[in-house]
């Protein structure tokens, strides 16, 4: 006999639906493999008979209990998706929530739980930065503010090794012809600043890095770059 793929599909889903019967049949408690096959096979049937699409979704809801399946289970399969062919044809079938009432929430196991939400640190420097290009300039959070636009003023001898005291992935925006005051920190980890707008281009702290990057700087055009020479003339 020669079966297509969706027809051997619907026979290895009707084997392991039966397996499931079987076992819950025999008072054992059904896992997460087992409770999905045998919703899905419960929409197929129902579709099978003659059913349509919300009768073989509210046949598929009312299978299972959440006595009948593993702890866990009904937080793991809160969806099932089964194309089952009906009189009008072949139609998608979603069951939501298929095993209502059996959610373990916070006690599920493996669940994620969230630990205690940690108090953003204070600035270790607060500099007043102007953009003076015009267009908007947004800054990420863990770039090296010493590196950011040319175009932003600011005192950048202050900014070198430090980073916004933002949260990890955000960023700060800084409008055409905008002043603001921001909060940095230092650089943690091992302090090693590559990429970005190459000025560093290794260990922050190494010995005259601070100098070479503000000469870099100040050679590039960047504003509130000036060096100490050019301070001192």
């Amino acid at each position: 006999m020669r079966l297509t793929p969706t027809e051997r599909d619907r026979l290895l889903l009707f084997g392991a639906a039966e397996l499931a019967r079987a076992r819950r049949a025999r008072g054992l408690k059904l896992n997460v493999p087992e409770a999905t096959a045998l919703i899905a096979d419960t929409v197929c049937e129902t579709a099978r008979d003659g059913g349509r699409l919300a009768d073989a979704i509210e046949a598929a809801r009312a299978v299972l209990g959440p006595d009948d399946v593993l702890p866990g289970v009904a937080d793991v399969v809160t969806e099932v998706h089964v194309e089952a062919v009906f009189d009008d044809g072949s139609r998608l079938a979603v069951v939501s929530d298929p095993i209502a009432g059996g959610s373990l929430g916070d006690a599920a196991p493996g669940a994620v739980l969230p630990g205690p939400a940690d108090a953003a640190p204070e600035p270790a420097l607060t500099l007043r930065v102007r953009n003076t290009a015009t267009v908007p300039v947004s800054v990420t959070s863990h770039f090296h503010f010493f590196e950011a636009n040319p175009r932003l003023d600011f005192d950048r001898a202050a900014a070198y090794g430090m980073r916004l005291n933002v949260p990890a992935g955000s960023s700060q925006r800084f409008g055409p012809g905008a002043e603001e005051e921001v909060g940095l920190v230092p650089i943690g980890g091992d302090r090693i600043a590559i990429g970005f707008a190459g000025l560093v281009d290794g260990p922050l702290d190494a010995p005259g890095a601070k100098e070479e990057a503000l000469r870099r700087a100040a050679a590039c055009g960047y504003l509130g770059a000036s060096t100490e020479e050019e301070e001192r003339a």
